[in-house]
């Protein structure tokens, strides 16, 4: 087992992607992701349900349901044309994806993506049309890229119908796949840089749902149009650290299994930095490893009992591997509180921008927030 997974727990999960952000050297991040199921082709009012058996099946090998080792394709539109980007597509089948796809594509460092092709059309309307098809160089572009089975994500409705009926290409069309959309419009300047300049307000997708969650979650009253750069690299710091603790949830609750049988304690209400502390208490009773906070208001009479057990769980637990996840998630609080608080500045000052331009675009009326 891992060292930095509390014990007894369960191997950690190594197919979980890293997030190249900000974590402190030595810890490996996870984001978990996943997709819905999308209309069949050319079946009017037809509601886009799989049946229960593939729909498990999605839930048990969505990598057999993929192809192509899960790796997808992405069409992506842009103001001149149309590219083509490969991308883990498991990634869009993870729990809570919807919340979590953004924070891949803050910074072009990141890279969660990797562009295999981009063509330029005089006229995009022609090249996905219902009613003529596909263009033949786009469906050229694509069949050059596509591996056979592989899956095609779009950013329409309409293009998913277009390409599978009239190419014979499954495609994927769902909200998760439009938060990918929206975070390779986000890293446009690093990979396409020359379409940049050619977007309008019409060409910008709406401020992606995973970003406004995790705002709204944390109490801040933000419309989408105030939504900025850096209150998008805030939010994304935020969302790190939220997952630096998160991702530890099933070996501390398997470790905290023993709190029960041994203790008589049930954690089942405490929050996950406490359920770590309670284990550093019983790894390191005679304060080997310095616990932080005042331990006997956290965890008033369980405290005493926790002291005094402590000897029974000598070998039941990995005194270090309790310490490092203790550590981590206790740098990451302490790190969400600081961003938490440049957040809550961002946003009062994104709010007073907002306002200033509604009061020069409309003056003697009062804007509306």
């Amino acid at each position: 087992m891992d060292e930095q997974a509390a014990l007894p727990a369960p191997a950690m999960d190594e197919n979980k992607e890293a997030i190249p952000s900000m974590a402190p050297p030595g810890k490996e991040d996870g984001m978990a992701l996943r997709s819905d199921a999308v209309a069949p082709p050319g079946k009017k009012d037809e509601m886009a349900l799989r049946s229960d058996a593939d729909a498990e099946m999605w839930k048990v090998n969505p990598v057999a349901m993929l192809g192509n080792g899960g790796v997808i394709l992405v069409l992506f539109e842009t103001p001149s044309g149309f590219a083509l980007f490969s991308y883990d597509g498991l990634k869009l089948f993870q729990p809570d994806a919807i919340h979590n796809i953004w924070g891949e594509f803050v910074k072009d460092f990141m890279r969660p993506v990797w562009l295999k092709d981009f063509k330029p059309f005089k006229d995009k309307a022609s090249a996905l049309n219902l009613d003529t098809g596909v263009n033949k160089d786009l469906a050229s572009m694509i069949g050059n890229v596509i591996s056979p089975d592989q899956k095609l994500a779009v950013g329409k409705r309409e293009y998913k119908i277009i390409i599978e009926h009239y190419l014979g290409i499954s495609c994927l069309y769902s909200d998760e796949v439009m938060e990918l959309m929206w975070g390779l419009q986000n890293l446009m300047p690093h990979y396409l840089p020359k379409e940049v300049s050619k977007m309008t307000k019409d060409d910008c997708l709406p401020m992606c749902k995973g970003i406004m969650f995790l705002l709204n979650s944390y109490g801040f009253d933000v419309k989408p149009e105030m939504v900025n750069e850096n209150i998008i690299e805030m939010a994304c710091l935020v969302l790190e650290c939220d997952f630096n603790v998160k991702k530890h949830a099933k070996e501390l609750h398997y470790a905290g299994e023993l709190l029960k049988a041994i203790s008589e304690i049930d954690f089942e209400d405490w929050d996950l930095l406490k359920l770590a502390t309670a284990l550093m208490i019983v790894g390191y009773p005679k304060g080997e490893q310095i616990v932080a906070g005042n331990l006997q208001k956290l965890f008033g009479d369980d405290y005493s009992t926790l002291v005094k057990d402590a000897p029974k769980y000598k070998d039941k637990l990995r005194e270090v591997a309790c310490f490092r996840v203790y550590e981590e998630m206790l740098w990451a609080r302490k790190l969400r509180f600081k961003g938490l608080k440049r957040l809550a500045t961002l946003a009062r000052m994104a709010r007073e921008d907002y306002e200033t331009e509604q009061a020069m675009r409309n003056p003697g009326e009062i804007p509306e927030v």
